[in-house]
């Protein structure tokens, strides 16, 4: 994990919070977000990658019905 940087990291988890949405059936992060009361700009941002805060992250963990715990599960 010493190589790898904070911008990695940041974007490995945006594709997993990707993952969830498509898996939830949502082929559009703009039609995820405006269902799930979220910043469509924002979203973008975080399945991008960028910085985000903690709250924002539960907040989607929530909507996903889904614990820090079983997010992080198996992520480098």
């Amino acid at each position: 994990m010493a190589s790898e940087t904070k911008k990695d990291r940041l974007s490995i988890i945006g594709e997993r919070i990707r993952e969830l949405r498509l898996k939830a059936g949502y082929t559009s992060y703009e039609t995820f977000a405006v269902d799930n009361g979220l910043p469509r700009k924002n979203y973008w941002r975080i399945e991008k990658g960028q910085n985000f805060t903690i709250e924002t992250l539960l907040r989607i963990l929530d909507i996903h019905n889904i614990s820090l715990e079983d997010f992080f599960k198996g992520l480098p």
